[in-house]
């Protein structure tokens, strides 16, 4: 690196500036989001004595992987994490988003032992549907990411909260998914193939938004509990 590239490498930004850098290329991206990716662990600016965020031109550059990805790709904030973790952005293996498309498929075996779970916990989240399955030949199918469930399933059932009491969040998760429907559906059966896609992107965007909203809420009721 020459001395001239030097300074400027190491130059540190603030939210604000950032924030206002990337808005040509991610008009949505707002400070808020970007604290909010940094809650989730994604992003680690330096801080000042005070308290304030200043960010490098790598962490600006991480930043923006993190966008292009959730705008691109429409991933969960969980596999971009572990896209970064593995090298993200630069030779991906394949593309996943909401609808997971190309994910790996388990027998119930399989699930299982993804998640640290029995057969017998398995078949109780399912009965009270946290899991779902498809039938092939006569053998129980689960995407990949029910995996991921029926791991967050375990993980609270150690502090005591039976599969029973888990069907608030499914039914809180069918809430907010049939407010997204409402909104988007007559885009996404529309005729016109740009419009469908178009609906896709939005589909993402409000996904993304809700998952923040209802990520902060909880923080919130949480910090209530200890104040």
């Amino acid at each position: 690196m020459s001395t001239a590239e030097a300074p400027s490498r190491a130059r540190l930004l603030t939210i604000g500036t950032v924030c206002n850098r990337l808005k040509d290329e991610f008009p949505e991206v707002s400070i808020s989001k970007i604290r909010y990716l940094e809650d989730q662990g994604l992003l680690n600016p330096r801080r000042t004595q005070g308290g304030y965020r200043l960010f490098t031109e790598d962490d600006v550059e991480r930043l923006e992987t993190i966008l292009r990805l959730q705008r691109d790709e429409f991933l969960p904030l969980r596999v971009i994490r572990q896209e970064l973790e593995a090298g993200a952005g630069k030779q991906r293996r394949r593309k996943r988003g909401l609808v997971e498309a190309g994910e790996e498929e388990l027998d119930l075996e399989e699930l299982c032992d993804r998640a640290g779970i029995t057969v017998e916990e398995a078949r109780r989240l399912e009965e009270f549907g946290l899991l779902e399955s498809r039938i092939d030949e006569g053998q129980r199918i689960y995407a990949e990411s029910e995996a991921d469930i029926a791991a967050a399933c375990e993980a609270l059932s150690r502090f005591g909260i039976d599969a029973r009491n888990l069907r608030a969040f499914r039914t809180a998760a069918e809430r907010e998914s049939g407010l997204l429907e409402a909104v988007i559906a007559p885009a996404l059966r529309s005729r016109n193939a740009e419009r469908r896609q178009e609906a896709l992107g939005d589909l993402q965007r409000l996904a993304q938004s809700a998952e923040e909203l209802a990520d902060l809420l909880l923080r919130r009721n949480v910090r209530r509990l200890v104040d």
